[in-house]
């Protein structure tokens, strides 16, 4: 038996294949699009993944404003976070995220879905949203991609 033929390869940053991807959030469940999104930038739907490497895709979402949250999450649901002076404790709910910018809220689920380390930093830099169907990466020629025909 040949012992080279069976070892494992793992891929590093040269030579990671990363590719442009397309979602279109229209009428899609903020949490669920989410995670799918977090698995495309990890790369975790490829055959050559590496946990420490950024071997994902470069995800592109459009639509961000049409967004759907299920029950009564767009009032209940609280975002907390902190301005770093005493009493600076501010929340925020998801209806008013997606008033002043929806391309915020779905950058912050995601990035919540993302392992919390160095990487994930990297990572979301791969993330972009779009509150409109327009987008300006037409000449990376991403590739359209239904994200309720993947597990």
């Amino acid at each position: 038996m040949d012992t080279l033929s069976y070892k494992t390869i793992s891929i590093n940053k040269a030579t990671a294949q990363k590719e442009w991807v397309l979602v279109d959030a229209n009428d899609l469940v903020l949490g669920r699009m989410a995670s799918k999104v977090a698995k495309l930038l990890r790369g975790k739907y490829k055959p050559s993944f590496t946990p420490h490497v950024d071997c994902g895709d470069n995800v592109i979402v459009i639509n961000a404003d049409k967004v759907r949250l299920t029950g009564k999450k767009w009032t209940d649901r609280i975002y907390y976070r902190h301005t770093l002076y005493p009493g600076g404790q501010r929340e925020t709910t998801p209806a008013e995220m997606m008033a002043k910018s929806p391309e915020k809220l779905i950058r912050k689920v995601v990035k919540g879905m993302l392992p919390k380390n160095i990487l994930a930093n990297r990572i979301i830099g791969n993330l972009y949203v779009y509150a409109g169907s327009e987008h300006p990466h037409a000449a990376q020629q991403p590739k359209v991609i239904d994200l309720q025909l993947i597990k």
